[in-house]
């Protein structure tokens, strides 16, 4: 109540201070200006006779010619009708008009309602949110069923015995992968959750960084979309062993912009935006995310140029034998090769080709820019991230 009754004192004091002016009537002139410049020639004239400086008749002549043109603006000075300004109803209207429209947007674009929330507010409500949400089996019953397959009778049996088989071999590492691969194929994601575990216990310490990727992956989706408890301690187990993991780095950004912590997110999403692949699944979620996440965050941010081949060159490219496609990526990054060889770069450039080399298996070459790289980027931290990053990606950082 007291936030309306402050609203509508500052309403009412901003709208008396733009009609209270149409109010005052307007200052008409009683007479014509230049009724006072002829009253001052006449007393002109009379001094020049005291001083002598005009002789009688002259003075005569000339006081009866000022006389006769002030005579014709005393005429013209009667004031005119229907100059005052606006009438006392047409201010009343235009007053009502004004608070109408400000009560009117405020209710349609603001927040009538909403109570206050201050910084630390919000920050509390936030870790809140974060220490209390679902847990992923919660998440699961939840999410929303994804679109089935349309997938041949044969192909469901096999996966059905695949289902009866695999438990009674609960070492069988071949049978769990499969049913892990099937499951997702089923878009049955909760079981798919359950069969990457699996994979993952039977590995135990020979499981692969990809092996717990794979499992953030499932465990989000299986989720719908939402990263819950268990996800987000995979995702510190990640960043443990590689703390630049791009997919982790994503899924974490997206818990934080999930529990009203965008700015959080842009940070940690802006270091894969940047330096990661474009094509890269969670690259490009993060592109997709980070502008909306910036807003919320009231930073400005432009997300980098991307530099690729055009759609028309990848469209010819699916049309190609796999000799020609391999010759065209080779074409694509020699030229950027020679590009940054002879205009130079940003960092992502350089980061591209480092990838790109590391994707054709030329590793001496990706090996050979990240050295070049280095002696580019050495007094620039954030530059030698994204291309330690790359070089990681690549497999050709020497740790």
């Amino acid at each position: 109540m007291v936030f309306w009754t402050v609203c509508a004192l500052l309403a009412v004091a901003v709208t008396a201070m733009i009609v209270t002016p149409l109010l005052r009537p307007q200052d008409v002139p009683d007479e014509n200006p230049d009724v006072a410049i002829y009253r001052a020639q006449l007393d002109e004239i009379d001094k020049d006779l005291e001083r002598g400086l005009l002789e009688a008749d002259e003075a005569e002549r000339a006081r009866a010619e000022v006389a006769r043109r002030l005579i014709a603006a005393n005429k013209e000075a009667s004031p005119q009708a229907g100059q005052g300004g606006p009438t006392k109803g047409l201010s009343l209207v235009i007053g009502l008009t004004l608070l109408a429209v400000t009560f009117g947007v405020y209710w349609t674009s603001g927040a009538p309602g909403y109570g206050d929330l201050p910084l630390q507010a919000r920050l509390a409500a936030s870790d809140e949110m974060r220490a209390n949400r679902p847990d992923q089996a919660a998440l699961e019953a939840v999410a929303p069923t994804p679109p089935q397959n349309d997938l041949p009778a044969d192909y469901v049996a096999a996966i059905e015995q695949l289902r009866e088989i695999a438990p009674t071999r609960p070492d069988d590492l071949e049978a769990w992968e499969r049913l892990a691969f099937h499951e997702v194929e089923m878009r049955n994601y909760a079981a798919a959750v359950d069969a990457q575990q699996q994979v993952i216990a039977i590995k135990g310490d020979e499981a692969l960084l990809t092996d717990y990727q794979r499992l953030l992956d499932l465990k989000v989706v299986a989720a719908g979309g939402l990263v819950s408890p268990e996800a987000e301690e995979l995702i510190r187990e990640i960043l443990v062993r590689d703390d630049g993991n791009i997919a982790a780095r994503y899924y974490l950004g997206a818990l934080y912009n999930q529990t009203d912590r965008p700015d959080i997110a842009l940070r940690l999403w802006r270091t894969i935006i940047e330096g990661g692949d474009p094509q890269n699944f969670h690259v490009a979620s993060a592109r997709a995310q980070a502008s909306d996440a910036a807003f919320r965050a009231g930073v400005e941010y432009a997300l980098p140029e991307t530099r690729g081949p055009t759609f028309e060159q990848m469209e010819q490219a699916q049309e190609m034998s796999p000799e020609d496609q391999q010759a065209m990526i080779g074409g694509m990054v020699a030229g950027l090769a020679d590009r940054l060889a002879t205009e130079g770069g940003p960092a992502q450039d350089w980061a591209r080709l480092i990838r790109a080399y590391g994707v054709l298996g030329d590793l001496e070459s990706a090996r050979t820019v990240w050295n070049e790289a280095q002696q580019v980027f050495v007094s620039s931290m954030r530059g030698m991230e994204i291309l330690t990053n790359a070089a990681r990606d690549a497999g050709v950082l020497d740790e």
